[in-house]
C-alpha cells in the first residue's frame, strides 16, 4: 500500500488542486490513502474470490506494481477500479473468468447491430458522408456476418466488466474500514469525492 500513497492519484481520483496550503495538503492525503486503501482491498477480494473459483492468477507471486492507466478506463470504470484491474492479477484473473460465462445471445448482437448502424459503415460511405439512418445503400454498411464476433466480443466485455461491478458491490458490502482508510466517495465524510 505505500507505493501507492507516494504515487500520483490519476486524474478522477479526488478533486485537490496542488497547493502549499498545509490543509490542502492534509485533505489529499487523506484522499489518497482512501484510494490506495481501495486498490489494495479490491486486490485482496480479488485474490479470495480466485481462491474461491479454483483460478490461478497470472503471476500471483509477483507484487502488485504501479502502472499508467489509461484515461479511457478511468472514464469508463472510475479510477479506483481502473487501477486495480491494472495493479492486480487476481482482478484481471477474475474479470477473465467473468467474461467467459457471458453468454451473448444473437438476437442481443443483431440488435445491436441494427440500432448501431453508424458504427459499420464502410470506409468509402464514411468518406461520401452516408447518413447510416437515411436508408443506406446495403453496400455501404459491413454486412452482419463480418461484424458479427466483434459486437459479440464487445457486448460480452461490456457484461463482464458489470458483473465485475456487480461481484465488488457484493464482495464489499460487509467490510469495516478503519477510520481514515474509508472509501473516497463515502458521503458520511465531510471530504468525500464521487464525481463521474
Amino acid at each position: 500500500m505505500d507505493r501507492f500513497l507516494h504515487c500520483d492519484l490519476p486524474r478522477g481520483a479526488g478533486n485537490c488542486a496542488t497547493s502549499h496550503d498545509t490543509a490542502a495538503q492534509a485533505r489529499r492525503h487523506r484522499q489518497q490513502r482512501r484510494w490506495a486503501t481501495q486498490i489494495v482491498l479490491i486486490h485482496d477480494l480479488a485474490l479470495h474470490a480466485c481462491a474461491e473459483r479454483g483460478l490461478a492468477p497470472p503471476d500471483d507471486l509477483m507484487p502488485m506494481q504501479l502502472l499508467t492507466i489509461p484515461e479511457s478506463d478511468i472514464a469508463d470504470l472510475g479510477s479506483i477500479v481502473a487501477a486495480s484491474l491494472a495493479h492486480s492479477p487476481a482482478a484481471r484473473a477474475l474479470l477473465s473468468a467473468l467474461e467467459r460465462e457471458q453468454h451473448i445471445p444473437d438476437t442481443a448482437v443483431r440488435d445491436y447491430y441494427d440500432r448501431n448502424r453508424d458504427r459499420f459503415l464502410t470506409p468509402e460511405a464514411l468518406r461520401r458522408g452516408v447518413d447510416p439512418y437515411d436508408e443506406p445503400a446495403p453496400t455501404d454498411i459491413h454486412p452482419y456476418g463480418h461484424v458479427r464476433h466483434g459486437i459479440e466480443r464487445e457486448l460480452r466485455h461490456a457484461a463482464a466488466r458489470r458483473a465485475f461491478f456487480d461481484w465488488l458491490d457484493e464482495a464489499r458490502a460487509d467490510v469495516e474500514y478503519a477510520e481514515g482508510h474509508e472509501h473516497p466517495g463515502d458521503p458520511t465524510q465531510p471530504d468525500h469525492e464521487h464525481r463521474h
